[in-house]
């Protein structure tokens, strides 16, 4: 198969046909084999239903329904694991990605060798509060991350399928895929200006909390990636050098003590300094220690409940 099609969505029944016709004439006219995923994330609305009677009237279709909210980064996660194409591509259901950019997206991944292309939306047809924030977030991630991206929250991005199947996304971690991926190991990582439509049904989801739990995320994973699998080189190191100034502090003192006898120890603002350097530094080496066992035997961190499902025993 050449392309999947991974489509998580929150209450956007209003656009599901127009996108899902949009898409099967792009596909037609380029003659790819292709599957469209569609997880909906717990909606209120009737978008289930519509993803049924598509789905029963496409076998390109498929639907995976979760009990609850569970979030887009848990609704890719599962995308993922589904996802049979050789190029797994993301987008919004919303009509604000445009399917006509998959042949090139498919093309960068296929011909041009790159692991991850990122959709780039250069002129944005979104409100001021939101454009902001992105900037902001997008110039954060650059620098930290290293990876010269524009766009970082753009959900119109491509990937080889090896990629997806290496990688868990979870939290709100799915704006970080290219940080994820890189760190695994994947390191072309291309970018492509993409057309950004306008909203033609709907509310936008996007709120502050999601802003403020997205750089959340951004420190943790920052710190799995480089430290997940050996936490002990962290805290360790940490506690090792308190642990160890606050000892040279004690001799210190001590040495002063018996060679001067002018203050009592107990007496020295330095010898509480140094009393506290010691007993940071050993919650520090221990916690290092923990944490190195707890990474051994780390339990899954995707718990979405799926109810229903359709289409893939096509």
């Amino acid at each position: 198969m050449d392309i999947s099609l991974v489509i998580p969505l929150y209450n956007e029944e209003e656009s599901l046909q127009e996108l899902t016709d949009w898409i099967r004439q792009v596909m037609e006219k380029n003659n790819y084999s292709y599957q469209v995923i569609f997880i909906d994330d717990g909606s209120s609305d009737n978008s289930w239903n519509k993803i049924e009677e598509m789905a029963n009237a496409d076998s390109n279709i498929r639907g995976i329904k979760f009990r609850r909210n569970f979030g887009k980064s848990a609704a890719l996660n599962k995308g993922f694991e589904a996802a049979q194409g050789d190029v797994v591509i993301t987008m919004d259901s919303d009509l604000q990605d445009s399917p006509e950019e998959i042949p090139e997206l498919y093309r960068m991944i296929k011909n041009d060798g790159y692991d991850i292309v990122s959709g780039w939306k250069k002129k944005r047809h979104d409100p001021f509060g939101k454009k902001f924030p992105s900037k902001f977030f997008n110039r954060t991630t650059r620098a930290i991350s290293g990876i010269k991206l524009h766009d970082f929250n753009c959900g119109l991005k491509a990937y080889r399928k090896e990629v997806v199947k290496s990688i868990e996304v979870y939290g709100e971690m799915h704006r970080y895929i290219p940080v994820i991926a890189k760190w695994a190991g994947y390191n072309k990582i291309g970018e492509k200006t993409v057309q950004h439509q306008k909203r033609k049904y709907g509310v936008t989801k996007f709120g502050m909390g999601r802003f403020i739990k997205g750089y959340l995320d951004l420190l943790s994973i920052t710190f799995i990636s480089k430290f997940g699998k050996r936490p002990m080189h962290l805290f360790g190191t940490l506690g090792s050098i308190l642990f160890f100034i606050g000892f040279v502090i004690a001799i210190y003192l001590a040495v002063a003590k018996f060679l001067f006898s002018v203050y009592k120890m107990t007496e020295r603002p330095l010898f509480y300094l140094g009393l506290l350097a010691m007993i940071i530094g050993t919650q520090l080496f221990l916690t290092g220690f923990l944490a190195e066992m707890i990474s051994r035997s780390s339990t899954e961190r995707n718990r979405y409940e799926v109810e229903k499902e359709i289409g893939f025993n096509n």
